[in-house]
């Protein structure tokens, strides 16, 4: 890789871990403490939250109907992402091993808090829920396959890419095939350090 592409994207990698250190720590107006899976709000937040919260059958007269109707769909979705789940996590259990690839933790990806908040309803609970199941597995197979791809395969596409995975960015250049065997090896190497 070209030493300044390489330059350029450690510059990158840090100004990303800054980004995301300065966005959980920035001075919030809404205090609450995390403890382990917990989320307490003060007392006084806790009091607001549930002033604000719709009761059910406000919440359902007020929701638009196109979301009402679109509903079983959406949830319908349930049924191949539990599906891809169990495939994925069976994959990773039985051949990251194997591999010498260090395993993606679950909990990292599918997080579960928002039914901490007070002024959800129970529907909307729900909602929240699914939905973060739904992009955190997501994310949870996205890095179970960009470090599968790693082992394999780390060459970048002749043509530009949209929605890559973070590893992508240090693959080898698309026809680089000078000691690919040698960096190949490397990148396999990397993988049983991986964050």
């Amino acid at each position: 890789m070209n030493q300044h592409i390489q330059q350029l994207l450690d510059q990158i990698t840090v100004l990303e871990d800054d980004l995301r250190n300065a966005l959980n720590e920035q001075p919030s107006t809404i205090f609450f403490q995390i403890n382990g899976k917990r989320v307490k709000f003060e007392k006084n937040m806790q009091e607001t939250h549930r002033r604000l919260k719709l009761n059910f059958f406000r919440w359902l007269v007020t929701d638009r109907p196109q979301n009402l109707i679109t509903g079983p769909i959406i949830y319908a979705m349930i049924i191949p992402l539990l599906v891809t789940d169990l495939f994925i996590s069976f994959y990773q259990f039985s051949c990251f091993p194997i591999y010498g690839i260090k395993k993606v933790r679950r909990g990292d990806y599918i997080i579960f808090d928002r039914q901490h908040l007070d002024y959800l309803n129970w529907i909307e609970k729900f909602h929240c829920t699914y939905c973060a199941y739904g992009s955190g597995m997501i994310a949870y197979v996205s890095e179970i396959i960009g470090r599968t791809e790693q082992y394999f395969c780390p060459i970048k596409h002749a043509r530009k890419r949209l929605g890559s995975h973070d590893r992508y960015a240090h693959f080898l250049a698309f026809g680089d095939a000078e000691d690919y065997q040698a960096k190949l090896e490397q990148y396999r190497k990397a993988l049983a350090k991986a964050k």
